[in-house]
């Protein structure tokens, strides 16, 4: 009797402690919706520097009292008394600052989810994140430190244009923290582009 070919193997039975151990994933399930929590925090907050931003712009005096209170630099006499084009620039990157965490926040849970936990079965959905048809461990982690970087030169980009505010020693800190977060993604891609081309030609590696 010729065997049906289309009929799959019959899986092997998984044994309880294995079981138990592979439904511990789910303990992560709280982790992550702790993220979406922090997340509307981060909308929150959002709001009330947008809504402090639109009220200075209009000569609301407690509003910019905030807002120059929020790009002030701790140690250091503000002089100024009105809204600058500085003031504004250095609120609108914290604005965009808020953006990019909550970017890295939507892919650490959705990509970690997706990862580690369970799959979402998005496939045809018309707003399946592109990144997440082919994300995994390692793709994440290569897209996190990226993220990392980007949100590190907004708070770069912010010291610089309130340079005067800081010391030469806080300005070089900075800059040294930056380039390690920048050499560190460059690390991480690099081993991940040697353990692809491991995984597709093992035999040239031996």
């Amino acid at each position: 009797m010729q065997q049906d070919h289309d009929t799959p193997p019959p899986s092997k039975r998984i044994s309880s402690i294995a079981y138990f151990l592979f439904l511990s994933r789910w303990l992560q399930l709280p982790l992550y919706l702790g993220l979406v929590l922090a997340q509307c925090v981060y909308v929150y907050h959002f709001w009330i520097e947008l809504s402090d931003l639109i009220g200075a712009v209009f000569s609301n005096q407690n509003a910019l009292q905030h807002v120059l209170d929020m790009v002030a630099v701790k140690g250091v006499e503000r002089t100024e008394k009105d809204l600058t084009e500085t003031a504004i620039m250095l609120v609108v990157l914290g604005l965009i600052d808020v953006v990019m965490i909550s970017n890295l926040l939507i892919m650490v849970i959705i990509g970690g989810y997706e990862t580690f936990v369970s799959r979402m079965n998005l496939e045809g959905h018309p707003d399946q994140p592109e990144w997440l048809s082919h994300v995994n461990a390692s793709v994440l982690k290569v897209k996190l430190a990226t993220a990392i970087i980007g949100i590190s030169s907004i708070h770069l980009l912010k010291t610089f244009i309130n340079a005067t505010a800081y010391d030469e020693k806080t300005l070089i800190a900075q800059t040294a923290i930056h380039l390690a977060f920048l050499l560190s993604a460059l690390a991480i891609a690099y081993c991940d582009r040697i353990i692809s081309q491991t995984i597709q030609h093992p035999g040239e590696h031996e």
